[in-house]
């Protein structure tokens, strides 16, 4: 998953997406300005935005409103200093997803953060099980009917990515996009790599076939 974190504060900024990429698992883009934020919010496929109100260039609340008149859906969190119930409303009522007042804890931030991704994409629960692979997205654990496999962080990416997405057609360019920072080398077949390492990884007697090729068009796990 992708995260764009859009506080002005330099060290708390490198600090949070320090905490989604280790935490979470997450790629994170950073922006410190407003106008900056906006344009990688609304150029770039994130699931999850986490936004300051308070910020240069452009506040918050406006980039929130700019984000959803455009019709993205991405899961917006709010992370403000401002605590009222006047602010936390309407930044729901604009069209955020969650709210989180500073200071904050950082597991609860964790949790919500996994929370509002899987739910924006249909799965609700920390456990999926698909074809006899089940994964926990809040450890990070994968098992093929019920035995660990052990997986590298970005095998491991890769496969919670194709869960949320499971069903769907899934693209390279969808993985490089939501899977890895701005400065990766998109052009390396990483992709292919890793896809090669999962499949032998969780179906070693080629029994299970759970990432599927579609060719031309990419790849599918189907539930």
């Amino acid at each position: 998953m992708r995260a764009l974190v859009v506080e002005d504060e330099v060290t708390l900024a490198n600090n949070i997406a320090q905490a989604l990429r280790e935490g979470a698992g997450f790629a994170v883009d950073i922006s410190n300005d407003g106008l900056e934020g906006l344009h990688f919010a609304t150029t770039n496929p994130y699931d999850l935005v986490v936004l300051d109100l308070m910020l240069p260039g452009m506040n918050g609340m406006d980039i929130l409103k700019n984000i959803r008149d455009k019709g993205i859906k991405t899961a917006v969190l709010i992370m403000t200093a401002r605590d009222t119930s006047e602010d936390i409303i309407n930044g729901l009522n604009v069209g955020a997803d969650d709210y989180l007042t500073k200071p904050f804890d950082v597991g609860e931030f964790i949790a919500r953060c996994k929370a509002l991704v899987r739910r924006s994409y249909s799965e609700p629960s920390p456990e999926i099980t698909i074809s006899g692979i089940r994964i926990n997205t809040l450890k990070k654990q994968v098992f093929v009917s019920d035995k660990p496999v052990t997986l590298t962080a970005l095998e491991y990416k890769t496969l919670e990515y194709f869960f949320m997405r499971c069903n769907e057609i899934v693209t390279k360019t969808d993985l490089l996009e939501h899977l890895y920072d701005q400065d990766w080398d998109r052009d390396s077949n990483v992709i292919e790599v890793h896809i090669s390492s999962l499949r032998k990884k969780l179906d070693p007697n080629k029994t299970l076939n759970p990432i599927k090729t579609m060719r031309g068009y990419g790849y599918i796990i189907e539930r």
